[in-house]
């Protein structure tokens, strides 16, 4: 079998993250628009990961944010994102670089992509599918003491066939976009491969 010593693998994986750079640096700079929101899930383990020590003893593998109405202070750089979201009226500060993204996911237009970590190599995989997100844990997410709008409760957690994968919260931007969206809850299963 041929060597691939170019890497196609790792070139497209790099080329895939900078789609999620490219709309998360969007939604810092213009909030998000219409009804796009995104689901992002990644590996609380990975180096460069920063959070609280009480998020990371309740998801001490992976965490699946959702930024839609309640997050704030979103930025972007070359390789990671910095986010502030509450989790049960606790607001906390995620430092989540991009090599640490599993999966991101963009319900309103059902665009996904998913990124199979192996961890004995520490090479990632990219498919530009439609994602099967692992069940999560449901966080109660809420706004940091002097922001504006009430705390919107998270959804009920729908019992899943897959592993116990850790939590699911919401943010708050600090100013809403333009068109924002109406907080329709949206069910994962609808986007899962069957």
């Amino acid at each position: 079998m041929p060597v691939d010593n170019i890497r196609y693998d790792l070139l497209t994986q790099d080329a895939l993250r900078g789609v999620i750079r490219t709309v998360l640096t969007d939604a810092a700079t213009k909030g998000l628009p219409g009804e796009h929101h995104f689901f992002i899930t990644f590996d609380t383990r990975a180096e460069g990961v920063r959070m609280s020590p009480r998020l990371k003893a309740s998801y001490p593998e992976e965490m699946t944010i959702v930024l839609q109405h309640q997050f704030w202070d979103l930025t972007v750089a070359d390789e990671d994102f910095e986010v502030g979201l509450a989790f049960n009226g606790i607001p906390e500060r995620l430092h989540v670089p991009l090599k640490a993204v599993k999966s991101f996911l963009d319900p309103s237009v059902q665009f996904g992509l998913q990124f199979t970590v192996e961890p004995e190599a520490g090479v990632a995989e990219a498919e530009p599918s439609a994602p099967a997100l692992p069940a999560a844990k449901k966080a109660k997410p809420e706004l940091p003491p002097g922001k504006r709008e009430p705390a919107k409760p998270a959804a009920k957690k729908e019992p899943q066939p897959q592993d116990d994968a850790p939590a699911a919260s919401k943010g708050k931007k600090a100013e809403p976009a333009a068109g924002a969206t109406s907080g329709e809850v949206v069910r994962l299963d609808r986007f899962r491969k069957k």
